[in-house]
C-alpha cells in the first residue's frame, strides 16, 4: 500500500500517538501526518547505501566538531499527538538537546533528510515539507538516489525557501550554517 493509498484509507479516523504506538513492529516505516497514516516499505538497498554514505559523513564531522547528534532510521519524531514521523537522517545541535528523550525526539529537530523513492516522493517533496516548515524545522534536505540531486530548504519569515538544488552531475557540495565548516561532494553521497 502506498503512503497515499493508507493515508486516503484512514482520512476519516484521526490517528494519535497513543495509536501509533500500537502500530504492528512489520519492517514498514509507519509515520502519523495530521493523525492521518501513512505506511512505507523498508527502502531500497539503494536508498540504503546512500543514506549510509551520507551518515558516515555527516558524523565523521560531528565527531570532530562535537556541536550536535545525529540519529538515523527508525527514530520517532513527535512533533505533535498527531504528526509522528520518522525521517531517514536528523540533526539536533547541542544547543536543543533537551528535546532529546529515551524514547524519541520530543519536538522539531535542527536538520531533517528525507531520501526519496518513488513511493515516497510526493509525501517528502509536498506533505512533509509542508509538515516540516509547519512544526519550525530549520532546514530540510530532499536527496533524490535517481537523479543524484539534493534540494535544500530552509526556514524564513514566509517558510521554507529553496536555497539550493545542488547535483552530482554538476559537482556541487553540499554545506549547512548548521555545520559551519561541512563540506561534503555529492559525488561521496551517491557513491
Amino acid at each position: 500500500m502506498t503512503p497515499q493509498a493508507a493515508s486516503k484509507k484512514n482520512s476519516s479516523v484521526k490517528f494519535t500517538y497513543e495509536d501509533y504506538l500500537l502500530f504492528p513492529d512489520d519492517g514498514k516505516r509507519h509515520e502519523l501526518i495530521d493523525g492521518e497514516h501513512y505506511m512505507t516499505p523498508a527502502p531500497s538497498t539503494r536508498h540504503q547505501r546512500v543514506s549510509l554514505n551520507l551518515s558516515t559523513l555527516v558524523q565523521n564531522f560531528l565527531m570532530q566538531k562535537k556541536i550536535g547528534t545525529l540519529y538515523t532510521a527508525p527514530c520517532d519524531v513527535v512533533l505533535s499527538d498527531l504528526d509522528v514521523v520518522q525521517p531517514d537522517l536528523l540533526f539536533i545541535s547541542a544547543a536543543r538537546a533537551s528535546i532529546i528523550t529515551e524514547k524519541h525526539i520530543q519536538g522539531a529537530p535542527d536538520l531533517i533528510v528525507e531520501i526519496v523513492s518513488e513511493t515516497t516522493r510526493k509525501t517528502d517533496e509536498i506533505i512533509k515539507r509542508k509538515l516540516y516548515a509547519r512544526h519550525g524545522v530549520p532546514e530540510y534536505w530532499i536527496v533524490d538516489p535517481e537523479l543524484e540531486t539534493v534540494k535544500v530548504y530552509r526556514m524564513a519569515e514566509q517558510g521554507y525557501v529553496r536555497t539550493a538544488e545542488l547535483s552530482r552531475e554538476a559537482g556541487d557540495m553540499l554545506s549547512t550554517p548548521l555545520l559551519p565548516g561541512l563540506q561534503i561532494p555529492l559525488s561521496e553521497v551517491f557513491a
